[in-house]
């Protein structure tokens, strides 16, 4: 994101709703630690990510809303790991 003139901004209850999905999935699938933990916030940030260069100069906040939505469809199915590496 930096490459693209965008800063992103973690609130605290953003971070905490990732680390819990992580532990959450991590305790009903394998426990692959930190890896969960990267492919929840690759998901997360993955709209973003592609279309980067349309928020050239921009500070993006990423709270516990934005997290929701991004990862709603997967957290509404029971079976997370399936979707999350």
């Amino acid at each position: 994101m930096g490459t693209e003139g965008v800063t992103l901004s973690f609130t605290d209850e953003a971070i905490d709703r990732m680390a819990f999905i992580a532990e959450d999935v991590n305790s009903h699938a394998e426990n692959i630690g930190a890896r969960r933990l990267h492919t929840i916030m690759e998901t997360v940030l993955e709209d973003l990510s592609f279309e980067a260069d349309k928020h050239k100069g921009e500070t993006i906040t990423i709270d516990e809303a934005f997290v929701n939505d991004k990862l709603k469809g997967i957290m509404q199915n029971q079976d997370l790991e399936r979707y999350i590496l």
